[in-house]
């Protein structure tokens, strides 16, 4: 019966012996990782920067009105863009016009009419060089009045003088409107000015002449435009300062529209770089990981400049260090990765 428990505790041991070994021989956890070498480059630090197109007064004209009218359509709304000789307005002349152009017919008619009458009593001898003279007057003064009745209503399709913009549109169709009233204003196509608002100290740190990289909002295609000034005057409202670049006639933007800019506000050159993906934060404190011989080890880091792909780093690594790039959030110092 002794042997028999001898046996048995004997058994039990052995088996937890087995166990710990089991325990002690586990797998040291991996973390699978992607790495970036650090490498020597300029990195720039940018800021993105938003505004418009300013409205130039000097490129500005009207289409006017040239009789009485009635507006038949809009054809160009607010906003459009118009080439040269493209229809914006289409007026027709109103009752009171239609009146005035046939009352000159008639009145350039009877003129014509009584200046040949003086003509052929002067041959008669009965009428003086003065009565022909004033028959005649009055005749050229009638076909004027009807020739520019004509031209009037020969006007009333109201065109872009050249390519531009629509920039308002004060009647609506049905509107009977007077002679000489302003129909539409139209801003032509060429150099204008665009102004960004920009913070006051971001501002102390750019100076005319530094390149912007010009956007359209919405679009993709970028463009690059010296500063032409900055005006480091808060507005009250905005409490911005402003930074004004000129835009190229080709690019063909009205007034209004919004733009994006991006700007350098300082540059690392031929500092060691690496991608923005890589930073950690502790506490404020920024770091990576740096991995050498399959072990991941914390560096503490100080930073230059961003561009938001790449940062400069200015102590903590050193050139050829391998960071990770991706999977450092799980890392603990020390831990063992493998790449992906």
């Amino acid at each position: 019966m002794i042997r028999h428990c001898t046996v048995s505790l004997l058994l039990i041991l052995a088996a937890c012996s087995g166990s710990s070994d089991g325990r002690d021989s586990a797998p040291t956890p991996v973390a699978l990782v992607t790495l970036a070498t650090a490498s020597k480059g300029n990195v720039a630090e940018m800021l993105t920067l938003y505004g418009a197109v300013q409205a130039d007064s000097t490129a500005q004209y009207a289409l006017s009105a040239p009789v009485e009218a009635i507006v038949r359509d809009v054809a160009m709304p607010v906003g459009s863009a118009v080439q040269a000789d493209e229809v914006v307005v289409r007026l027709e002349p109103s009752p009171n016009s239609r009146a005035a152009m046939a009352s000159a017919a008639a009145s350039a008619r009877a003129a014509e009419q009584a200046y040949a009458r003086a003509r052929r009593l002067r041959a008669d001898g009965l009428a003086s060089d003065g009565d022909v003279e004033s028959a005649r007057s009055a005749a050229i003064t009638a076909q004027a009045q009807q020739d520019a009745m004509t031209r009037g209503a020969r006007s009333l399709l109201l065109r872009a003088q050249e390519a531009g913009h629509v920039e308002t549109v004060s009647v609506n169709p049905g509107d009977l409107i007077a002679p000489g009233s302003t129909v539409a204003t139209l801003t032509r196509f060429g150099s204008g000015r665009a102004r960004f608002g920009i913070d006051p100290q971001a501002a102390m740190r750019l100076a005319p002449g530094t390149r912007l990289q010009l956007g359209v909002a919405g679009g993709g295609t970028r463009v690059s435009l010296p500063i032409e000034n900055i005006d480091r005057t808060v507005d009250p409202q905005t409490r911005l300062a402003s930074v004004y670049a000129r835009i190229p006639a080709r690019l063909q933007l009205g007034p209004g529209q919004p733009l994006t800019a991006r700007v350098p506000l300082a540059e690392s050159r031929d500092a060691l770089t690496i991608p923005y993906q890589a930073l950690l934060d502790d506490g404020g404190q920024p770091y990576v990981y740096v991995v050498k011989d399959g072990i991941a080890h914390r560096h503490d880091v100080v930073l230059g400049s961003s561009d938001q792909q790449r940062v400069a780093v200015t102590r903590g690594i050193a050139p050829g260090d391998k960071v990770i790039t991706v999977g450092g959030t799980a890392i603990e110092d020390g831990m063992k990765v493998r790449t992906r």
